[in-house]
């Protein structure tokens, strides 16, 4: 559960509303969050006691969510970033797994991992991650060796801030613009499509 950027109460209700309006079911709708460090909470409003241990962290924050969503299971659970070693970020993981080992989550993953900590957690994992959820953009080099590893292992890689990090190119690279009027796309729907064409979320 992570309030500080994600609005879950009104996603839960959101999918709710529209399953009994248009009569789907809920295996039709794919429901991802997140747990999040006390680092990248609101102060204000940590869905956990910060004074708790990283496994009471980690089991109060899901049952926060799955309230939140209206859901007694997850498509994916991703834990928000690595915590400071690597050790407390196994011990995080570790309670994860129960997760999966339970039905109450079906599949886990990482976000905001760099190539070391990534590959790392998978080799330690006894349930590997299955989603990478990172920032693509040029700084990192668009994660081309975490991508590569993705596609080796059978992962998902999800990019966020997708336009926002790239929005200089994509407004000011004259071959992106030219490629866009010539499929008469917006450079933005361009890039979403060609991530999408190569198997990205």
């Amino acid at each position: 559960c992570q309030p500080r950027h994600y609005n879950e109460s009104g996603v839960g209700e959101g999918w709710w509303t529209a399953a009994q309006e248009l009569d789907i079911a809920r295996e039709d709708f794919y429901l991802q969050t997140k747990y999040t460090p006390e680092g990248g909470q609101d102060p204000n409003n940590i869905p956990y006691d910060p004074e708790s241990s990283y496994e009471e962290q980690v089991r109060t924050s899901l049952a926060v969510s799955l309230k939140n969503l209206k859901t007694d299971y997850l498509d994916a659970l991703v834990m928000h970033s690595p915590l400071n070693n690597m050790k407390d970020t196994l011990t995080v993981w570790r309670v994860m797994e129960t997760f999966v080992d339970d039905g109450t989550v079906k599949r886990l993953g990482m976000s905001n991992a760099n190539y070391l900590q990534f590959t790392t957690l998978y080799k330690e994992a006894r349930i590997k991650p299955s989603v990478l959820q990172n920032r693509f953009h040029a700084e990192t080099q668009f994660d081309t060796k975490l991508r590569h590893f993705c596609q080796e292992h059978d992962i998902w890689y999800q990019s966020f801030w997708t336009l926002t990090a790239n929005r200089h190119a994509l407004h000011h690279n004259e071959h992106i613009r030219a490629l866009s009027e010539r499929h008469d796309l917006t450079p933005q729907t361009m890039m979403f499509a060609f991530l999408l064409s190569t198997g990205y979320i």
